[in-house]
C-alpha cells in the first residue's frame, strides 16, 4: 500500500512540475523569424500548425529519406516473401522467388504498369541508400558462404571433385569468350576493351551457385548419398576456384590490361596468404584465450577489414569477406554461432535488397527486337550446353554411373544468387551494358529454375529403363 500510494504521488509531483514549468515557459518571449532560421525546420509551434499545415507536414514526413527507405525495405521484404513462398508450392528454391520479386519491383514490371508509384518508391535519388545496405548484406553473405564451404568433404573426393568442377568451369569459360568476340562490337559498352569485356562474360558464364545447390540437394534428400556428396563437393571446390578467377578478372578489369594488373595480382596474393598463415592462426589463439563474445567481436572486425582491403587493393571487398569466411576456425563451434548471428538478418532483410537493387537495374524492356532475343538465345545455349555438359563429361570420365553425370551435370548448371553477385560487379564496373546485363540475369534465372525439372527427367528415364 505504501509502496502504490508513494508512486501515485511521486507521478502527480511529476505532472504538478511540468504543468509549472510548461506554464512558465510560455510566458517567455518568441524568437522572430529571422533568427528561428537557425533552428530545425521541422520543429513548429503547435499552435501555429493548423489542420491543413498538419497534412502538408505528414506529407512531406512521408517523402523524408528515411521514410522512403523503411518503405521501400517493408516492400520488398513482403514481395519476396511472396514469390519465395509461391516458388515453394511449385518445388522451386525460394530464392528463385526473390530474385523474381526483384525484377518485378524493377522497372521491368512496377515502372512499366505503376510508373508514377515506381517513381515516388525507387526513385534514381533514394536508390543509393538501397544500393549501400544491398553491398553490406552482400558482404555479410558471402562471409556466411565461406564459413559454410567444408573442405572435409575433398577427402577421399578430392580428384573427383577438382576434375569435375574445374572442367565446369573452363568449358563455359572458353565458350563465354567465344561467344563475347561475336557480340562484342554490337553489346560491348564504348571505351570497354575486349579483355575484360570477354573475361566477364567468360566468368559469368562458369559460376555455380552453391547455397541455391546446396538448398536443392537438401530439400531432395540428396544429402549423404554419393550423388549429393559429389555434388556439393564439386559445387565448393567451383565456389573457391570461380571466385579466385573472379579476383584475377576484376583485377584485369580495372587496370585494363594483364601487365597492368600484375601489381594488384600481386598485393592479392600477398593478401591470401597473410589471411591463411598470419590472421588465421592468431585467430586460433585468440579462440583459445577469449570469450566467445570477444572471439565474435575479433571475428567481425577481421570480416570488414578484410572486405575493406580488398575494396582497396581493387578486387571488390565481397572476395575479401568470402576469405574471411574461409579462414574463420571452427573451434567450440564459433562458425555456427557467427551463422546464426548473420544469417537471420542477412538473408531475411539485407538479400531481398540486393534482389529488388538487381530487379532496379535489369531491364527487360530493352530486348524489345527479335535480334535481342536471339542474342539471348545463343548467350542461354552456350551457358546451358557449357556447364552441364562440361560437368557430366567430367563425372562420367570419373567413373560416375550415366545417371549421376547427368544428375551433377544439371545440378552444376544452376547459377543463381552467385551468378546476380557477379553479374552485379561486372554491371557496376561498367563493363556490361543494361542490355547484356539483363540478358545474363534471365540467363541465371532459367538455368536455375531448368535444374528440379531436369533432375526430375533423369530420375523418371533411369525409372523407366529399369522397367
Amino acid at each position: 500500500m505504501r509502496t502504490a500510494l508513494g508512486y501515485i504521488i511521486s507521478l502527480s509531483l511529476f505532472a504538478l512540475g511540468v504543468f509549472f514549468i510548461v506554464r512558465m515557459g510560455e510566458q517567455l518571449p518568441v524568437k522572430s523569424a529571422v533568427v528561428a532560421v537557425t533552428t530545425s525546420p521541422t520543429i513548429t509551434s503547435s499552435h501555429a500548425v493548423e489542420a491543413g499545415d498538419s497534412l502538408k507536414q505528414l506529407l512531406r514526413n512521408i517523402k523524408q529519406p528515411l521514410s522512403i527507405l523503411l518503405l521501400q525495405m517493408l516492400s520488398i521484404i513482403i514481395v519476396s516473401r511472396i514469390f519465395g513462398y509461391l516458388l515453394q508450392q511449385i518445388k522451386q528454391p525460394s530464392v528463385i522467388g526473390e530474385i523474381i520479386a526483384g525484377i518485378v519491383l524493377g522497372p521491368s514490371l512496377m515502372g512499366w504498369v505503376f510508373p508514377e508509384a515506381s517513381h515516388f518508391l525507387f526513385s534514381p535519388e533514394s536508390i543509393k541508400s538501397l544500393q549501400f545496405i544491398s553491398q553490406i548484406g552482400l558482404v555479410f553473405f558471402m562471409f556466411t558462404i565461406g564459413m559454410e564451404l567444408d573442405f572435409k568433404l575433398l577427402k577421399g573426393r578430392a580428384t573427383d571433385a577438382v576434375v569435375v568442377s574445374h572442367a565446369s568451369i573452363i568449358v563455359p569459360f572458353f565458350l563465354g569468350m567465344v561467344l563475347s568476340y561475336f557480340i562484342y562490337t554490337d553489346f560491348a559498352p564504348v571505351g570497354v576493351k575486349f579483355l575484360p569485356f570477354s573475361l566477364f562474360m567468360g566468368i559469368a558464364m562458369s559460376i555455380t551457385a552453391f547455397p541455391v545447390l546446396a538448398r536443392i540437394i537438401k530439400e531432395r534428400n540428396l544429402s549423404g548419398t554419393s550423388l549429393g556428396t559429389l555434388a556439393i563437393t564439386c559445387a565448393a571446390a567451383d565456389d573457391v576456384t570461380a571466385w579466385c578467377v573472379l579476383a584475377l578478372v576484376v583485377a584485369i578489369a580495372q587496370a585494363g590490361t594483364i601487365s597492368s594488373a600484375i601489381v594488384t595480382i600481386s598485393l592479392s596474393f600477398a593478401f591470401v596468404m597473410l589471411m591463411f598463415f598470419v590472421v588465421r592462426p592468431f585467430l586460433l589463439r585468440i579462440r583459445e584465450t577469449k570469450t566467445e563474445r570477444h572471439s565474435i567481436v575479433i571475428a567481425f572486425l577481421v570480416l570488414l577489414i578484410s572486405a575493406y582491403c580488398t575494396e582497396i587493393i581493387g578486387i571488390h571487398a565481397l572476395f575479401g569477406a568470402f576469405i574471411a569466411g574461409i579462414i574463420m576456425p571452427d573451434m567450440d563451434g564459433l562458425k555456427l554461432q557467427l551463422t546464426e548471428k548473420i544469417e537471420d538478418v542477412s538473408l531475411i532483410v539485407l538479400m531481398p535488397v540486393f534482389f529488388a537493387c538487381t530487379g532496379l537495374n535489369t531491364q527487360i524492356g530493352l530486348l524489345n527486337t527479335g535480334y535481342m532475343w536471339v542474342i539471348f538465345g545463343f548467350i542461354l545455349l552456350v551457358a546451358v550446353f557449357g556447364k552441364f555438359v562440361g560437368s557430366a563429361v567430367a563425372a562420367k570420365w570419373m567413373g560416375q554411373s550415366t545417371k549421376d553425370s547427368l544428375s551433377v551435370g544439371a545440378l552444376m548448371n544452376t547459377r543463381g544468387l552467385m551468378q546476380l553477385i557477379v553479374l552485379n560487379i561486372g554491371y557496376s564496373l561498367g563493363i556490361l551494358t543494361p542490355e547484356v546485363f539483363a540478358m545474363m540475369i534471365l540467363m541465371a534465372l532459367v538455368t536455375t529454375l531448368m535444374t528440379s525439372p531436369f533432375l526430375d527427367f533423369v530420375n523418371w528415364m533411369e525409372k523407366r529403363k529399369m522397367l
